[in-house]
């Protein structure tokens, strides 16, 4: 499964989402900054269709609102 994480250093959700997947110890999650990568910035919006953050794209398909990014990791635990 490819988990990656749009995200920004100025996003107080973020930065709760961030803080989530280092407390599960979670290491396969790939996390995009979009302030400093203009590509992933510009492929959230084309596969999103907006520039919210935070997003986890999971297999490419992507979920919006911290709460439910944290909840959908906590019920999908990391595969070995």
């Amino acid at each position: 499964m490819k988990l990656e994480l749009f995200r920004s250093d100025h996003c107080p959700y973020c930065h709760m989402v961030a803080a989530k997947i280092r407390q599960m110890g979670r290491t396969d999650v790939v996390e995009l900054d979009i302030e400093k990568d203009e590509e992933a910035r510009n492929r959230l919006v084309k596969i999103g269709g907006k520039e919210q953050i935070p997003c986890l794209f999971i297999d490419g398909v992507p979920m919006y609102e911290s709460a439910d990014i944290i909840r959908w990791l906590g019920e999908h635990p990391q595969e070995a």
